[in-house]
């Protein structure tokens, strides 16, 4: 390693790990060498959140991940624009057995992935020894001959010894009752605990299926049918009072408790919000988000988005909007994710088009919804006459297409609704159709059991919903700013 080089290693923690460890070498704009060191799925490319990022316009934003599967590490490809180059020939899915030069870019930027190799180690049996001596009594322990005195001793001593048994086993006795009725009281305690968690369960997903019905009725609404408007405003008394009940279960649950850590509050808090019931949520959930809480604190991106929105005027118009479609204010933290609250955002060409705008909506969606579309249709530039660069219009566009996934196949999911905005309502429907029509078994957490998402859609949807959870208390995570939807509004 020259004087230059320098060597990193990465935690080695999160919910995919690797059985050994790969290391990646690159040299950096500044001429220095660079080694970083996983033991999970990384990805490399232009993006500052990227796991390894490289400063060069040849690397695509998201170029290729790198993943272990089976023993072994993988790259793939992941749509970048010059390709992924090994030995001159480009590939989208290669295995990594050995170390590999790879060229990102058409042969600008290259780096270096090494697999680390397992060491033998040898299995090592404990020593028992016996010194194999069990007879150390004297000849005095087996006497020929015992006196009367002698065996009135013995006879004393065994009848000592009867008596101390006794109260030992009526001890024992009794200390098994007792522990007899702990287990049992906490047996029923379990049971009841149990039952609550069940019964809560149900009436969170009760009140989804009428978030559900009132969102198609609020889609079929019209201003004159009084018949309907009434029909809507008994259901959404309806929802309010199951709304308190859920709440009287959950003290009675005791999820929301003093004693949770206030991130993890937070955390389940925004799991409610985004419509996932907190009571149900998967093992390592909360594990998995504080993971990407990390990942926003280890950039400024966050602290320049926000304040951007801040100065612009963003975070009143898209709560209010929002709360006008009955939906979370926290769709605000897509836009930021979207765009950095950048009003000139153009996308990347894709066979859809290309993408503009904070809310960065390709042409057939942002005609869909409304939207006049300029004379730059095809071209990756900044259009005032494009109505996706107006915010207020556009974000009144993203309110009604947020709506529309909300109520339709995505189930009053939140998650599922961000899923779907990423990867395509129309795409990740036909996976969604697939799946049991309710909200219980319709979810986030349900298409992950069943179905493989591409990489990108999990981070997009952890990204925008750890940063909800910072928003709600920047300080808290060490950002110098407040909550960007605590207005007036």
């Amino acid at each position: 390693m020259n004087e230059n080089e320098e060597t990193i290693t990465k935690p080695m923690t999160g919910w995919r790990q690797g059985d050994l460890p790969i290391t990646i070498t690159y040299i950096s704009n500044d001429g220095h060498s660079h080694q970083l060191q996983f033991a999970r799925t990384f990805v490399v490319g232009r993006e500052p959140d990227c796991d390894v990022c490289l400063d060069n316009k040849s690397v695509s934003r998201q170029h290729l991940r790198v993943f272990p599967e089976a023993g072994y590490w993988y790259i793939q490809d992941l749509g970048s624009t010059n390709g992924t180059c090994i030995d001159d020939k480009q590939v989208q899915h290669q295995r990594i057995t050995s170390p590999t030069r790879i060229d990102l870019g058409a042969g600008s930027v290259e780096i270096t992935l090494e697999p680390s190799t397992p060491t033998e180690q040898q299995a090592r049996r404990p020593q028992i020894e016996s010194n194999g001596d069990a007879s150390a009594a004297g000849s005095n322990d087996h006497p020929e001959h015992v006196s009367d005195y002698t065996r009135l001793i013995h006879f004393a001593v065994n009848q000592a010894k009867l008596k101390y048994n006794r109260r030992y086993l009526f001890a024992i006795a009794g200390f098994c009752v007792l522990l007899l009725a702990a287990l049992t009281t906490v047996y029923y305690q379990q049971n009841r605990l149990s039952e609550l968690k069940s019964l809560t369960v149900s009436v969170f997903y009760d009140m989804k299926e009428m978030e559900l019905q009132l969102a198609r009725i609020e889609m079929q609404l019209k201003d004159s049918d009084d018949e309907k408007i009434a029909q809507l405003r008994k259901m959404r008394s309806q929802l309010s009072a199951m709304e308190s009940r859920y709440d009287t279960f959950l003290k009675k649950l005791g999820t929301i408790r003093k004693n949770l850590p206030e991130d993890e509050q937070l955390i389940l808090k925004m799991a409610r919000i985004f419509g996932e019931c907190e009571v149900d949520m998967p093992p390592g959930f909360v594990a998995e988000v504080r993971r990407y809480i990390q990942k926003w604190k280890t950039t400024p991106r966050f602290v320049k988005a926000i304040k951007r929105a801040q100065e612009n005027g963003y975070s009143s118009i898209v709560k209010a909007t929002m709360l006008e479609q009955y939906l979370p204010p926290q769709f605000f933290y897509l836009a930021l994710q979207e765009s950095d609250f950048k009003k000139k955002r153009v996308g990347p060409k894709t066979r859809h088009g290309i993408a503009k705008g904070i809310w960065q909506f390709i042409t057939a969606t942002a005609r869909r919804y409304g939207l006049k579309t300029g004379p730059l249709l095809e071209v990756r530039k900044f259009d005032p006459r494009d109505e996706r660069f107006n915010f207020e219009r556009a974000t009144r566009a993203a309110a009604h297409y947020l709506h529309d996934i909300y109520s339709t196949e995505a189930q009053a999911s939140g998650l599922l609704v961000i899923a779907s905005y990423n990867f395509g309502e129309n795409r990740l429907n036909q996976l969604i159709k697939k799946m049991p029509e309710n909200p219980r078994e319709r979810n986030f957490w349900a298409l992950l059991k069943k179905h493989k998402i591409p990489r990108e859609t999990y981070d997009y949807v952890f990204y925008i919903f750890s940063a909800a959870v910072i928003g709600e208390n920047p300080r808290l995570f060490g950002f110098e700013i407040d909550n960007p939807l605590n207005t007036d509004t």
